[in-house]
């Protein structure tokens, strides 16, 4: 089927070519094990890979309980076609997701490959953010308990504690649209302007959103995170005692070391292999 795709579309954005050596977690010695970023030799190892790793982040949504029925969407751009972008089906749970059910759309929510029907609101909010955004790779939303509950108050994280300074002055939070069911086009339009330059939006009333200009396994990581840091802020704020907050210089130095795209990569090359040793059925 892709095959049947405009040949002319633009070339498809690829990984961050990030220095991992910038990292203060790459080691120094030399000869010992550490994850590498890949390199492919064709577009076809390149979309295999991606497609792994986007079933592998719905398998780790489902062990962290982000299910909700049907809601919850996964994206990530097709190497060779970045107008397609490749998703969860709808109705089918995260814990079932693999690689022969996944669906690749177009930003219109047209179904190009794949069995089973889009999801409406995944569509809605993704290829708007994805069509405005090229260099935005991947992106997650899921209804999750905490991250829902946080979003109703409409405010930012505090840096209450180092994981929540990998958040600082890179995320938002979205008002428009608040609490509507993103049903019609004009809502995603609303909302992909504020993706601008963050890894992460709060969406009010509704829940959290992260995006990806390096990698799927990066998006669902920061996903994760953010709603761990919703959890803890809502258990310290029940305290009613006032924490104390990490200063901005180093909230600022927190976010640049354990914030970026490449340590939320590394922090997701855990989860792959803990998956891909426990759940082969993923690569069906």
């Amino acid at each position: 089927m892709l095959d049947t795709v405009n040949k002319a579309a633009t070339a498809a954005p690829t990984a961050l070519q990030l220095d991992a050596k910038r990292s203060l977690y790459y080691p120094k010695q030399p000869g010992v094990i550490f994850p590498d970023i890949p390199s492919f030799d064709t577009v076809e190892e390149e979309r295999q890979h991606r497609k792994e790793r986007l079933v592998a982040a719905c398998r780790a949504f489902d062990q962290h309980g982000f299910d909700y029925g049907f809601a919850g969407h996964l994206t990530v751009r097709d190497p060779e076609h970045p107008e397609l972008y490749w998703t969860n089906p709808m109705c089918v749970h995260f814990s079932q997701v693999k690689v022969s059910n996944l669906i690749l759309a177009d930003h219109q929510g047209r179904v190009v490959e794949g069995d089973y029907a889009i999801n409406r609101a995944g569509f809605v909010l993704h290829a708007a953010v994805h069509e405005a955004h090229p260099d935005i790779m991947a992106m997650c939303h899921a209804h999750t308990v905490y991250g829902t509950a946080f979003a109703s108050l409409g405010r930012p994280l505090d840096p209450i504690s180092q994981d929540a300074a990998a958040f600082f002055e890179d995320h938002i939070v979205i008002k428009d649209e608040a609490g509507q069911v993103a049903l019609e086009e004009k809502a995603g339009l609303a909302v992909c302007d504020w993706f601008k330059d963050v890894k992460a939006a709060i969406h009010q009333n509704h829940g959290l959103l992260t995006a990806s200009r390096h990698s799927i396994e990066s998006a669902a990581f920061w996903f994760i995170a953010l709603e761990r840091c919703c959890r803890q802020q809502l258990l310290v704020e029940a305290t009613g005692i006032k924490p104390t907050l990490v200063s901005p210089d180093r909230s600022r130095y927190s976010r640049d070391h354990v914030g970026s795209e490449y340590i939320g990569w590394l922090h997701f090359q855990t989860i792959w292999s803990q998956l891909s040793k426990t759940q082969p059925d993923m690569f069906e």
